[in-house]
């Protein structure tokens, strides 16, 4: 009898041990075929306060986690850059002035115009140091003129000459990154620096440094919130998430200046008044695109490839999906 309920309990425990083996497999197979959890990787700088002001509250990771999602902040020094990580697959949004795109796309990158940023005309600017001889900008032919390649003010200073009678080729470019262009504009190795908010602001209250132009009259400065074009049409409701929180962080912005620049500040590195002033002078409207956004993105770019910067003409419309313009 004993040996009866041994031999019995011995086919239970290799039946039972079988079908545990069975729902092990069947859940491994299961955990390795269900799609992980996607993590919006995010390209920011420093300047780009509202993504700052995002960051800082975790109102996009709340918005993110609510349909199983994460986000994740990479940081770039500008928007040159911000592309570059992007058109490598090291993020998947970002936000950027308006000539990064331009050069982006003639280089080949696979990217997607998701909004925009009301125009800012007055938060990009030519200066020149407070004792500097420069009176106008008509003094600065063959002088040096210190800006990131490919950034929004590059597009400014071209239409800045272009105004003033001169030429792109009357000055001497010299590409730096913002960091840079600074220390090179202090000891006086450049004569000029086109540069944006919240720089400009730094420079003009910290240095005294003089405005000879802004974008009033000349360009519109609008910025773009771009996303990678796989990730974009793979996760629609990410991408909607990111569009509805950064409108809404937009609005609490605009409505607490002050408040939000005494949490941007620190962040930045940059006192609360230079924050301020820079949050002044834009919107901070998040727009959906619109036909007439795109045509002026268009003669951005038909200007760079007019002037050789861009080896090829693009059509900004091949970057813009067909349902940024139609559903919104």
């Amino acid at each position: 009898m004993p040996a009866v309920v041994f031999r019995t309990t011995r086919r239970r425990l290799v039946s039972l041990l079988g079908a545990a083996l069975c729902l092990s497999t069947a859940g491994a197979v299961e955990a390795q075929s269900a799609p992980a959890a996607p993590v919006l990787r995010i390209g920011y700088q420093k300047s780009a306060a509202l993504f700052v002001l995002q960051k800082a509250q975790g109102t996009l990771e709340k918005r993110l986690a609510a349909i199983g999602a994460g986000v994740k902040w990479v940081e770039f020094p500008a928007g040159p850059q911000l592309l570059e990580g992007l058109n490598v697959g090291a993020v998947d949004a970002g936000f950027v002035g308006e000539a990064p795109p331009i050069f982006a796309q003639a280089a080949g990158a696979q990217f997607v115009y998701i909004a925009n940023d009301s125009a800012a005309p007055e938060a990009e600017a030519l200066v020149v140091s407070k004792d500097s001889p420069i009176r106008s900008v008509a003094d600065l032919k063959g002088k040096k003129v210190a800006l990131n390649k490919g950034s929004n003010v590059h597009y400014l200073l071209v239409k800045v000459l272009e105004k003033n009678g001169l030429k792109y080729s009357d000055i001497q470019p010299v590409f730096l990154p913002p960091a840079d262009a600074r220390a090179a504009f202090e000891k006086g190795a450049v004569d000029a620096w086109v540069i944006w908010d919240p720089f400009l602001a730094a420079v003009e209250k910290q240095t005294g440094a003089r405005v000879l132009a802004d974008g009033r009259g000349v360009v519109n400065n609008y910025a773009y919130y771009l996303g990678e074009r796989s990730f974009y049409e793979k996760h629609p409701q990410v991408i909607q998430a990111l569009f509805d929180d950064t409108l809404e962080r937009s609005r609490w912005l605009k409505a607490n200046i002050k408040q939000a620049a005494q949490i941007i500040a620190p962040l930045q590195g940059l006192d609360v008044d230079v924050v301020e002033t820079s949050l002044r002078r834009h919107p901070q409207e998040l727009a959906p695109l619109t036909a007439s956004v795109v045509a002026d993105q268009q003669k951005v770019a038909d200007t760079f490839f007019e002037l050789k910067l861009i080896p090829k003409a693009i059509r900004v419309n091949d970057a813009v999906p067909g349902s940024a313009l139609a559903a919104r």
